[in-house]
């Protein structure tokens, strides 16, 4: 296909993983650790580098118009998240970490098997994919970590607000493990997961995309205005804080002592622009274009108190799951499979990200075998995560399909991409031989 569209060969190949995020769910923009693992399902994209200053990019999915540009002139359309927007966001990281302005053409052949808004970061792996592919052609070299950083960073191109576990798995993922993943500086910690069980993942076939929405940097921005309201309660230096995490490190205090100053300084009632200010001691002007991204300025209710409250007991949880992995007790499957059931009840009650397609997919696995399940990636849509004892995994399958999949008309959806039992994969890499 690459000869057909480009009339020539590729010289290398580059791919980079899709993620399932096992718990800790939005709280990597808020400074907190999370606990992903790559997935098997990737982007691949084929490259060969050219003399001219053309960026010509393919994709072996019909869906996916072609698109070519100048090299030395990216544009990012932030009102349309359109596929090719994502390479560029990847490939302008990088020409801008190293202050590149003659740069040289590729021709690019795009092709992927993440399902697309599925909550398994097909988006976020073709940015990473594209900064590596970048990042070969100049024959420049940078680690897994500043890649990833790069990539996190480069993402919000398109007006995503994310926090960087999905660029940061895609690098930093190895076989056979998930990885707890720390900001600040970026780290990546083995978490071996318990032989007897098995993680499925379940797509509840409603697609969700994150840069096209707003639900998901309003709830960047009530995380953020959580965290001044808190800082003021507290007398910190409310205007340099952005991140909840950074309260509790200003304070050295747990996430338990977190949850108490919550339900002291916040209350359960949504703030109006105009109470935030008068808290805060700022007019509606300076909350507007100080604070506020131009995406949320007309927003008109925040729930401070709710989104403070998961993301505090949801590090909580990333900690214990971690834990409870290390100690390996008899009771392993279950415990990890009650902290997923905490994650999810907290991501549809105080985060608001769920919806009825997930939470009836959620109940399902569990009546099926799943000793936990949760909904993973932003939510509104995508896909849940279940833990499953291995035993148990052909009868489950067969029932969540038959339960979910087929009473419903949504097996028209391609087998493969619906149900799978996944396990941790490895991260990006470049490779000459397809």
């Amino acid at each position: 296909m690459f000869n057909s569209k480009f009339g020539s060969v590729p010289k290398f190949y580059v791919r980079a993983p899709g993620r399932v995020n096992i718990i800790g769910e939005h709280i990597d923009y808020c400074g907190y650790s999370v606990l992903p693992m790559a997935v098997e399902q990737d982007m691949l994209i084929a490259v060969e580098p050219v003399k001219t200053h053309v960026l010509q990019l393919a994709n072996t999915n019909p869906l996916y118009p072609d698109f070519s540009t100048s090299a030395n002139n990216i544009q990012i359309d932030k009102t349309k998240p359109l596929w090719h927007n994502y390479f560029l966001c990847g490939f302008k990281g990088i020409q801008e970490h190293f202050g590149l302005s003659d740069l040289t053409g590729m021709n690019c052949l795009v092709d992927g098997n993440i399902p697309p808004s599925s909550g398994l970061s097909s988006s976020s792996a073709l940015v990473c994919c594209a900064g590596l592919v970048t990042l070969t052609v100049l024959g420049m070299n940078l680690s897994k970590v500043e890649l990833a950083e790069i990539c996190a960073k480069s993402e919000r191109y398109i007006g995503t607000e994310g926090g960087g576990m999905d660029q940061s798995i895609s690098f930093l993922a190895e076989e056979g493990t998930a990885k707890l993943i720390e900001f600040s500086p970026l780290r990546a910690t083995d978490v071996k997961l318990p032989s007897g069980a098995v993680f499925v993942i379940a797509n509840s076939c409603v697609e969700m995309n994150k840069a096209a929405t707003s639900h998901f940097n309003i709830r960047v921005m009530e995380c953020r205005l959580a965290a001044k309201l808190l800082a003021k309660h507290k007398s910190l230096p409310w205007k340099e804080v952005l991140r909840l995490e950074e309260v509790q490190a200003k304070l050295g205090i747990s996430l338990e002592e977190m949850l108490l100053i919550t339900e002291d300084a916040l209350h359960p009632e949504p703030y109006s622009p105009e109470e935030i200010c008068k808290c805060l001691g700022i007019s509606l002007q300076e909350l507007k274009t100080q604070i506020l991204s131009p995406n949320t300025q007309d927003v008109l209710t925040f729930k401070l108190y709710q989104r403070a409250k998961h993301v505090y007991s949801e590090a909580a949880r990333v900690l214990q799951f971690k834990k409870i992995c290390e100690e390996a007790p008899d009771n392993v499957v279950q415990l990890l499979g009650e902290l997923m059931n905490q994650s999810h009840r907290s991501c549809r009650d105080m985060y608001e990200c769920s919806c009825p397609e997930l939470d009836q997919l959620v109940d399902i696995c569990r009546k099926f075998g799943a000793q936990g399940s949760r909904l993973t990636g932003a939510g509104w849509g995508g896909c849940t995560v279940s833990i499953v004892p291995a035993e148990k995994l052909s009868s489950f399958l067969a029932n969540v399909h038959e339960a979910y999949y087929q009473r419903s008309n949504r097996s028209l959806a391609p087998e493969k991409q619906s149900l799978f039992a996944t396990k941790p994969g490895g991260g990006a890499l470049v490779f000459l031989e397809a």
